[in-house]
């Protein structure tokens, strides 16, 4: 099944609130929420702070972790609002622990893969995510 989600990078940050609802009305499942860390990826993007306000328009969010150790704030982007968090295979060590950490925190669990990365590292933990994600 596809699903639209448009990610809030994109939105005028001075409108987001408006924004945000201008997704929603043009028919977006949900908000992709890009989360960088400048380690696992160059670039430094969104935090808790604007997930919690994010997480209270009308679409669930998934916040796309694209940061090193990404277990170490799985509890605190579940309890700031999303409903889905996707962590990329290559980030972690464990990527197992951390798909059942994000379900234990009430979320949805999703991967990411980098365009170089095999899906075959995925075969271990089909049916441990809801959401996969390409690069």
């Amino acid at each position: 099944m596809i699903k639209l989600a448009p990610s809030l990078l994109a939105a005028n940050f001075l409108k987001m609130g408006d924004e945000i609802e201008r997704m929603a009305a043009a028919g977006a499942d949900y908000l992709h929420y890009d989360v960088m860390d400048g380690h696992f990826v160059p670039n430094i993007s969104f935090g808790m702070g604007i997930l919690k306000f994010a997480a209270q328009c009308s679409l669930p969010v998934d916040a796309h972790l694209m940061i090193s150790n990404p277990e170490k704030y799985v509890e605190e982007f579940a309890a700031a609002g999303a409903k889905i968090i996707t962590v990329h295979a290559e980030a972690t060590n464990h990527l197992h622990r951390v798909l059942q950490q994000i379900r234990a925190a009430g979320a949805l669990a999703g991967v990411a893969l980098n365009p170089a990365t095999s899906p075959e590292c995925l075969k271990y933990v089909l049916g441990d995510f809801d959401l996969g994600l390409i690069m």
